[in-house]
């Protein structure tokens, strides 16, 4: 059990030193490294990144807390005891990997969106941000459709 403890502080560390999560899980009792992102305006979310670290064979959920804290979205990773250090720092990479790659997705969407807006409405930049968050709106509802904010979470498997 020490072993598998040691392994969560040094993948702590290593989230810790990318800069771009914020640790949630405290360093004793079950070895658990639970995360969120700090910058929430990136365009993505931890649901994504889950979802895209499948992808690489990590099965790392995202979810939100409980009722008084549902607006707290985390990724979560159990250390088991066949979790190396090796393993550790691959997850690591395969997270700055996914985060890359969606930064770059979403950095392509903005340009085809501000082209159509453009386009639609000319110059007029109130018209094109109201519009913009018309279409971000859209598309978060539409990646969040599988994880509505109203779930009530006192019924369930758990």
């Amino acid at each position: 059990m020490e072993n598998c403890r040691a392994n969560a502080r040094y993948l702590t560390e290593i989230l810790e030193k990318t800069g771009r999560f914020k640790i949630l899980s405290k360093d004793v009792g079950v070895p658990v490294v639970a995360f969120s992102l700090k910058d929430k305006s990136l365009g993505h979310d931890e649901y994504e990144i889950s979802d895209h670290l499948r992808k690489f064979g990590w099965v790392v959920p995202a979810y939100t807390m409980a009722p008084d804290a549902q607006n707290v979205l985390l990724l979560r990773v159990v250390v088991r005891e066949d979790f190396s250090r090796t393993l550790a720092e691959r997850l690591a990479q395969n997270i700055e990997q996914v985060l890359q790659e969606l930064e770059a997705v979403h950095a392509q969407i903005n340009t085809v969106v501000k082209e159509i807006l453009i386009t639609e409405n000319g110059n007029d930049e109130v018209g094109a941000k109201e519009n913009s968050k018309k279409i971000h709106d859209k598309r978060r509802r539409g990646r969040h459709a599988r994880h509505p904010d109203s779930v009530d979470k006192t019924k369930g498997i758990c």
